[in-house]
This record gives structure tokens, C-alpha cells and sequence, in this order.
């Protein structure tokens, strides 16, 4: 019996697209109507009630800037109390408060959303495209996540397929996705670096290729880091020289914002093709008397370069430590691929062959590699593929528990391989004690305040006696997708203990 495919789907901050293997063995994007490959990962509610989601989304953006939401992915699984949610709080017109779990929450068109409904919205649309263009209903499908993304934003993206009955089979890091998308069926052997800079988030991984092995020796990144950080940098300096030569603040008119947003972006697309691009925006806003002004700028790529020089040194500072990590040099390294829009900027470029002694490969579509990745490991999973993929990934920050002095007790490193098991053996520290409680986190720091809580694990039945003469058995099991379970039992009686997570309310 033939089952539905499996299709890849690149869930991206600013645009996602999604992918599939034909049965003749080719693997093929999906269009949207209209040609586009790729759809804009927006949602909005218009002033009749109207869901809209993508392109539909995005044309009535500067007129709707409050009930439409861009950049979400940014704060999937994150804490409403996190530096993340008021650095977003600044750039989007949209509103953010706090939800029951201290999750981000947002009001949209008199309505409340979850990151994962959001996200859902955004699935949902991606997986009708691929059904009317395959005309089979799409049941499941392997979703790329960032290699940077912990444990509970990884469970968001699950729980955004459950939202909409689709199966996410899989997740896989969007630059393994990438390497697969370079490597698979060509019989290579060969070390690569994957650097992804993408709208919304940067990653950065080490990649042993063995022909249909996959193995991932290091990987970093920031979740924060991405084409929106580029283009505010441009939307800063506007504000900045506006203000200067009238005195106005544009920044709390959230249509002039979209304006100034758009052309931004637009801006920055063009200079990696010129030297100078004019910024002319007419009838921003007007005087108190009236008077209309408008913006009248110049953009050159050396002006660009020089606002967003900090932003390229944050990213070959993790390509460093990812090195360091791997325990590898830079002549090790047999290719450089470069995933993600952002990459298009020839200073990227120039840094990284600077720093590499090599220019960078064509090897990849930077915009279309992560979905053709994620769809040939969904066509590896399928009952009758004869094409075996092995992938060997890490997890991309260490995992631990509270110490009793607040210290980060590390389970498994950072860059750990996956799957993996750990027991651990702890013990009771007061007479009949019956419960026993323990906090977990994920993170790179050593005091567990600086990191995220992913969650607190209560062990019931333990059996009343002196402190220190009960054992307990932990075992620690994190999947193939980076996912942490765990169970108690007793070694005395090998019996299973009753666990209770409560995920984090921090």
C-alpha cells in the first residue's frame, strides 16, 4: 500500500518553504502559485476578521503593522520574562504579553495567540500549498529546527504539528539539512562548515560526511542573530538622521516603521549588487503645521558595512569556537557552505574567505538547501527507500541539573552526541523522605540562573527511610532530535517510579 509522502518543510523566521522526492528519485520544491518557491512566514487578521497568512500577509502589511506577526520563530519556547521578548518588543508593532505558562502570548486582531498556534498557522499553510500541488492530502513530514534551538523550543515545533494533525515525523538541524542537501548521492568524503545565516537566526556547524553518514562534530549559534538584525541596523541609522534634521520620532509611528522596514530591507538586498542605493521615502509624516516631510538618504555598501561590522564579528566568533570545539583547523576543512539570504552580502563573504583561506562553495541553493535536505531525510525514512541516510548530530548546549550551591551539574556536554543515555545515582537527604525533586536545565553557563529551565522532574514512591540509604536511579535519555526524557527506578527492587514533569513556569 503506497502511504501519503513525507515532505520536508523548512520552517524559517521570515520565509519557509518545503520540498519533496518525486518517485522517480528527484527532489523538487514546491511551488506556489505564482512561481514562488518560498512563502513569507507572516500571519495577520485584517480589520473584517480575515486570517491571512503569507503573501496575503504581507501585502497588507503597511497598512495593518498591529494585527501582523513577523519574526515569530524567534520566540518559540522562550520565556516571556527573557532579554529575547524586549529586544522584540522594540523592533515589531505587534503586541506581546505574558501567557499561563510565562510563554509569549500574543494579541492579534482582538484574539489571542500561542507561539505554537502561530507557528501552526504558518505549517498548515505550507502543507495545503504541497497538498494541492501534490493532490494527496500531507499527513506527515520531517520540520527543520535551528541547530541552536534547546529542548522545549524544539517540543514548540512538535506541539505546532499536533495543533494541525500533522505528524512532525522528525526534527533535524536546518545545516545538517543543508550538508544533506550538498552531500547526499555524491560519495564524498569530506569535512564541511556549514554557516547559516538565515533571516531570524545564525548557526554554525562541523560536518564529516562519509558518503551516506552524516556526522556533526560541533555546533553553535544564536537563536537572536539573523537578515532582521541587518536590516534594523539600517532602520536605526534612518531614525537617527531623522530625528537629527527635524526633531521627530518616527519610531512610534508604526506605519512610517513599516515604510522605513521595507525599504530597509529592500536597501540592503541591493547593495549587495551596487555601491550605493538611494533611501527616498516621500510624505513620512508631517510638521505641526502641517507641512509634509519626506525621507531623503543615500545608502552606500560601505555605510551598511560599517553598521553591521559587529553583527559578521559575532558570527565568525562562533565559527571560532566551533572549531575550537571540533577539535579541528581551518586547513582541515574541505568546503565552506553558505546557507541562509543573509549570506548573499559580499562582506560575509570576503570575511569568511579571509578566514578559511578559500572562497566559499557554490555548492548549495542558500535559500532552498534546508527544505531539499529535510525532504530527502523524510524519502530516507519511507518503508520502500533504498536510500539508507545515517545522521550523527550533537545537541548544542549542554544539559544538567541544579546544584545545592545553584551550580550547573552537566548531565551532557555541549556537543554531545545523540541519541544518548546517561543514569545518574542520587540519594535521599532527609529521614522518610518520599518525593524527590530536581530542577533541569539547558544552557552553556556555569550557575544554572543563566540558563534555560527546561523543566521540573518530580520522583514519587520512594520507599520512608534514613537519609542517605535510598537510591534512586535516574536515567536521561535524549532522542535523536535533541529531546530530553527521563524515568526513576529503584535499583534495589528495579521497580519504575512514577514521574511527573511540571515544564518550567519560571
Amino acid at each position: 500500500m503506497h502511504k501519503e509522502p513525507i515532505i520536508g518543510i523548512d520552517l524559517g523566521t521570515t520565509n519557509s518553504c518545503a520540498a519533496i522526492v518525486e518517485e522517480s528519485g528527484n527532489v523538487k520544491l514546491i511551488p506556489y502559485k505564482g512561481g514562488e518557491y518560498t512563502i513569507p512566514s507572516i500571519f495577520a487578521i485584517d480589520d473584517k476578521g480575515n486570517e491571512l497568512i503569507g503573501f496575503e500577509a504581507k501585502r497588507q502589511w503597511q497598512l495593518n503593522p498591529r494585527n501582523t506577526v513577523y519574526g515569530a520563530k524567534r520566540l518559540v519556547g522562550v520565556n516571556y520574562s527573557s532579554d529575547v521578548v524586549g529586544t522584540m518588543k522594540k523592533a515589531v508593532a505587534y503586541n506581546m504579553r505574558a501567557g499561563a505558562k510565562n510563554d509569549v502570548t500574543l494579541d492579534v486582531g482582538k484574539k489571542e495567540f500561542t507561539l505554537q498556534e502561530i507557528s501552526a498557522k504558518i505549517l498548515g499553510k505550507i502543507r495545503d500549498v504541497a497538498a494541492n500541488y501534490l493532490k494527496t492530502p500531507i499527513k506527515r513530514a520531517v520540520v527543520t529546527v535551528p541547530a541552536y534551538f534547546n529542548d522545549r523550543q524544539r517540543q514548540s515545533v512538535k506541539d505546532a504539528g499536533k495543533l494541525i494533525d500533522l505528524e512532525v515525523v522528525r526534527i533535524i538541524n536546518e545545516p545538517t539539512a543543508a550538508a544533506l542537501a550538498y552531500g547526499v548521492g555524491k560519495t564524498l568524503k569530506e569535512k564541511v562548515v556549514i554557516y547559516d545565516l538565515g533571516g531570524g537566526t545564525f548557526d554554525v556547524s562541523i560536518i564529516e560526511i562519509r558518503d551516506r553518514v552524516f556526522e556533526v562534530k560541533s555546533t553553535g549559534g544564536d537563536v537572536f542573530l539573523g537578515g532582521i538584525d541587518f536590516d534594523n541596523a539600517i532602520i536605526h541609522h534612518v531614525l537617527k538622521d531623522f530625528a537629527a534634521k527635524t526633531g521627530i520620532d518616527l519610531a512610534t509611528d508604526p506605519v512610517a516603521m513599516q515604510r522605513i522596514k521595507d525599504l530597509a530591507e529592500r536597501t540592503k538586498i541591493d547593495l549587495s549588487a551596487r555601491e550605493e542605493v538611494p533611501f527616498n521615502i516621500p510624505f513620512i509624516t508631517m510638521t505641526a503645521q502641517g507641512q509634509p516631510l519626506n525621507i531623503e538618504m543615500k545608502f552606500t555598501r560601505k555605510m551598511l558595512e560599517q553598521l553591521t561590522n559587529q553583527l559578521v564579528d559575532r558570527t565568525l566568533q562562533m565559527v571560532a569556537r566551533v572549531l575550537v570545539d571540533s577539535g579541528l583547523s581551518t586547513k582541515d576543512i574541505d568546503e565552506v557552505m553558505l546557507v541562509g539570504g543573509q549570506t548573499r552580502m559580499p562582506v560575509v563573504q570576503d570575511r569568511l574567505t579571509k578566514f578559511f583561506g578559500k572562497p566559499p562553495s557554490k555548492g548549495v541553493h542558500p535559500d532552498e538547501a534546508v527544505a531539499i535536505g529535510a525532504a530527502l531525510y523524510a524519502h530516507s525514512l519511507e518503508d520502500n527507500s533504498n536510500l539508507r541516510i545515517q545522521l550523527l548530530d550533537v545537541i548544542p548546549m549542554a544539559i544538567g541539573l541544579e546544584r545545592g550551591d545553584g551550580g550547573f551539574h552537566v548531565v551532557f556536554p555541549r556537543n554531545a552526541s545523540i541519541p544518548n543515555a546517561k543514569q545518574l545515582l542520587a540519594t535521599t537527604s532527609i529521614d522518610n523522605q518520599t518525593e524527590l525533586a530536581m530542577r533541569i536545565y539547558q544552557g552553556d553557563h556555569d550557575t544554572v540562573a543563566r540558563n534555560d529551565m527546561l523543566g521540573e522532574f518530580t520522583f514519587s514512591g520512594i520507599v520512608p527511610a534514613k537519609a542517605g540509604t535510598v537510591n534512586v536511579e535516574i536515567i536521561f535519555d535524549v532522542s535523536v532530535e535533541g529531546i530530553l526524557t527521563m524515568r526513576a527506578k529503584d535499583p534495589a527492587t528495579g521497580r519504575e517510579m512514577k514521574t511527573t514533569v511540571r515544564v518550567t513556569q519560571s
